[in-house]
């Protein structure tokens, strides 16, 4: 049985690494490179970086610190990449073939599609055609409309599609998508838990893996992603940038709770130092050392 996955995810908006809720507030955080090397040592499973950059930063983002000029997204791909020690999936501004082989040629493992999938399900088709299946990631974003129904949304939630994700999950397996990426946008930021009905479904649907994300506050969302709504993986943004750990506190969560997730082993060998007995904080920065040191 494939392993569990647990995935932070990090959002790029004009070359700065931001955090979101519900797709409408965005608070930057810093460079966007500098906390792979902490994810390396947390022993995440993968990384997702989405390119959220609008054309333009608004006045009030300006004031907030988004008025540096975009960084090229290729460069931030190859930096990253080179410094991840784990499978790096990217998304954002991918509009053709080229983008998806650019991106892959940076160093990326994998792409997800949103806009341009809706826009052209052929495009899914033709990607996964050329790349492989396994390298394409369909990201749908998910909002309950005024009638309560869940629907699937497009431009960062700001267009709606009238499109049930159900029925769109299960187009996008028969158009050759290798993983779907499910996100709760009502949930997004807001630290309640996952959407496990929205999840179930999909999950549910479809026989491809689907990642969960939107909501997370607490490891114990991570495991309710997985048990009730049948996730094959589970992923957060905002949780891992404020709790010191994160990645490897949450895996080391599940495992304990006897769930089918890879044990964070790397950590453990520091923890088991004599030194670092009842310090995680200097198993951590041995860890975080002996990394910086070789890389």
């Amino acid at each position: 049985m494939l392993k569990i996955r647990l995935i932070p995810v990090l959002l790029l908006r004009n070359g700065i690494l931001v955090q979101s809720r519900q797709f409408r507030r965005y608070q930057p955080l810093g460079n966007p490179v500098t906390i792979v090397h902490r994810l390396n040592v947390w022993t995440a499973d993968e990384l997702i970086y989405l390119d959220i950059s609008p054309p333009a930063p608004s006045e009030s983002e300006e004031l907030r610190g988004f008025n540096q000029k975009s960084t090229d997204i290729l460069q931030i791909i190859k930096t990253v990449s080179e410094a991840a020690f784990m499978p790096l999936t990217f998304g954002g501004k991918i509009r053709t073939i080229d983008d998806i082989r650019q991106r892959l040629a940076a160093g990326a493992d994998k792409v997800t599609l949103n806009t341009r999938a809706i826009e052209d399900p052929d495009f899914i088709s033709k990607s996964a055609k050329i790349f492989g299946s396994q390298c394409i990631v369909v990201s749908i974003d998910v909002k309950i409309n005024e009638n309560g129904n869940y629907e699937v949304m497009t431009e960062r939630g700001r267009v709606s599609t009238g499109m049930d994700p159900v029925m769109w999950a299960k187009e996008v397996e028969s158009r050759g998508a290798g993983e779907i990426f499910l996100n709760s946008i009502d949930r997004d930021g807001t630290g309640k838990g996952y959407d496990l009905n929205l999840i179930r479904q999909v999950s549910d649907a479809v026989s491809i893996p689907v990642i969960a994300c939107g909501g997370v506050g607490k490891w114990e969302h991570f495991a309710e992603g997985i048990l009730y709504g049948h996730a094959s993986a589970v992923a957060a943004a905002n949780i891992f940038h404020y709790t010191e750990q994160s990645v490897w506190n949450a895996k080391k969560y599940l495992y304990e709770k006897g769930l089918n997730v890879r044990k964070p082993e790397w950590i453990d060998e520091y923890l088991r130092d004599s030194s670092s007995i009842g310090n995680p904080q200097l198993a951590i920065n041995k860890a975080l050392k002996s990394k910086t040191d070789n890389f």
